[in-house]
């Protein structure tokens, strides 16, 4: 590294473009708000080039600093990446797989977890409920291994994308309620029904919209949420919910609910995971696609939504 750049100096600059405020940036790392400060400092000096706007409190990055941000992320990236194919050679993989799910994804999720200590069975998980935005954007900086998301026909700049399931659509409804006596329901008669759904920002929701659309309806919920788990407590209440089928892999038909498949011409978006293209793959990306190379999850979500189904 140029000068007397450290990795410590790197480390507080991306606390600080994480939290995006000083003291917490500070608190973060366990340092003082001045030991920080003057870290950074020193990290300008060794670089030659101012990285943030000077104010009493953070107010952003200069274009060099931004431009550092993404060195520091990258380099940090690498440093964990060294010790953990050390680890690896030493004790087997002890690293920690991070996933960045999409909600209607974290259901499946499961299946990849266990598949991957199956492998590596020192190793931990640790899996977060983020937007298709933020997983991206993780990824651009190394704060995540792997994303689950909706596959959307290209990958983003300096990611690769493997296919892993293709999304059903299924109404869960009151078992008392007549949708709940139909053999299927078109997108136009699930929208009529007081539903629950995902936010509109919502990459699932927006899919939704779409189908409803197409079918010469609007979607108009009467409860909105940003989480899956809101979302099924707000079942049994009279209302219904339109649910991604690997729903029914974790969680199965909740008391007094029925399922109904969606009729017509439905979506069906792929999901699976995304990684960094670096190349050599890092550890950690490397052994996940490994581990769900031969993991059949598409066909046991199908079975667990044929079994809600005849339930």
């Amino acid at each position: 590294m140029p000068g007397d750049v450290q990795i410590r100096q790197l480390e507080y600059l991306v606390s600080l473009a994480h939290e995006r405020h000083f003291g917490r940036a500070a608190a973060a790392c366990h340092a003082s708000q001045p030991a920080l400060s003057a870290a950074l400092r020193k990290l300008e000096s060794a670089l030659g080039v101012t990285i943030v706007h000077r104010g009493h409190r953070f107010v952003g990055f200069t274009a060099e600093g931004r431009q550092v941000v993404g060195w520091a992320h990258r380099i940090l990236a690498e440093r964990d990446a060294l010790h953990a194919d050390l680890g690896q050679l030493r004790d087997g993989l002890t690293a920690t797989l991070r996933i960045g799910a999409i909600p209607t994804a974290i259901p499946a999720s499961g299946l990849i977890s266990d598949a991957f200590q199956q492998h590596h069975p020192h190793a931990r998980v640790r899996i977060e409920a983020l937007s298709s935005r933020e997983i991206g954007k993780r990824l651009a900086e190394f704060d995540l291994d792997a994303g689950l998301t909706y596959l959307e026909g290209h990958a983003p700049d300096g990611t690769v994308e493997h296919e892993l399931y293709r999304e059903r659509y299924l109404l869960l409804t009151p078992e008392d309620d007549d949708p709940a006596r139909l053999t299927e329901i078109g997108w136009a008669e699930a929208a009529a029904l007081p539903l629950c759904a995902l936010s509109p920002d919502m990459r699932n929701r927006q899919i939704l919209d779409a189908a409803v659309l197409a079918a010469g309806a609007r979607l108009d919920p009467v409860v909105e949420t940003d989480t899956v788990d809101a979302l099924y407590a707000h079942l049994g209440t009279g209302r219904s919910c339109i649910v991604a089928h690997a729903w029914m892999h974790a969680f199965g038909v909740p008391a007094g609910m029925r399922v109904v498949p969606m009729a017509g011409t439905s979506p069906r978006p792929p999901v699976g995971l995304v990684i960094s293209d670096q190349q050599p793959l890092s550890i950690i990306a490397a052994a996940v696609l490994a581990a769900t190379a031969d993991l059949d999850i598409a066909g046991r979500l199908d079975r667990a939504q044929i079994s809600a189904l005849t339930g």
